[in-house]
């Protein structure tokens, strides 16, 4: 390991292999592991069930009963994980924050509230897919852009070319495979326009670990795990 990535991991845990590498470890303790402002880039899709708690439905797609076999976290361990984000980030770096419809229209705000984590941006996911539903059928995910304070976009956001509306299909043997896999596409988009070769990108839920294949093929290092 290098000296670089050596300073990120606290001293107790540098003879661990954490770097570029599968984990399964729970999330919070590889973040309790990590030095405060040391990670240049953090995605986070948390495993909750959402409007299908909220709604109290029950007739789910396939898909979506796969979803709700894995192991699911509460509201209060979504905040610490947020609030953990937050310290591990560098000044003015950005998380990656996947969302559901029900919180899309509800807010998130009592999930950032002690944190120093603002939303600058959101993207919408469309899978080119059309999904199961109550109402409407979903075809869409929410990717909330939120920036560690303080603020500034120039400096941090190198590509022009992302647009709000992402159209990326995922391969049927990917969902099969892990049910919340997201597009490899707009990961590896984001990762270029917000780090630089050799910096480090945080994924603590980590799925499918489509992050950790994104970071190969860019040159960047990841640390990352999914129980």
């Amino acid at each position: 390991m290098s000296k670089d990535l050596q300073d990120i991991i606290k001293s107790k845990f540098r003879e661990k292999k954490l770097f570029n590498t599968r984990l399964k470890i729970d999330g919070l303790e590889l973040l309790s592991m990590i030095e405060s402002q040391s990670i240049d880039l953090c995605f986070f899709d948390p495993q909750y069930r959402g409007v299908l708690d909220k709604m109290k439905y029950g007739n789910e797609g396939e898909r979506q009963r796969g979803r709700a076999n894995l192991m699911q976290m509460s509201e209060e361990n979504i905040i610490h994980f947020l609030q953990e984000i937050a310290r591990v980030l560098k000044l003015s770096k950005y998380l990656m924050l996947w969302i559901d419809k029900f919180h899309l229209c509800e807010g998130i705000h009592q999930w950032l509230k002690n944190t120093n984590l603002q939303i600058v941006d959101l993207i919408t996911w469309d899978k080119q897919k059309m999904g199961m539903g109550y109402r409407t059928r979903r075809q869409s995910e929410y990717l909330l852009i939120l920036q560690k304070k303080p603020l500034k976009a120039k400096g941090t956001w190198e590509r022009k070319n992302i647009r709000d509306i992402w159209s990326e299909k995922i391969p049927s043997d990917s969902i099969k495979i892990h049910p919340h896999t997201k597009p490899k596409g707009l990961q590896s988009a984001l990762i270029e326009s917000c780090t630089k070769v050799g910096e480090v990108v945080l994924d603590p839920a980590s799925g499918s670990f489509s992050v950790l294949e994104c970071c190969r093929e860019l040159n960047r290092h990841f640390i990352g795990s999914n129980l």
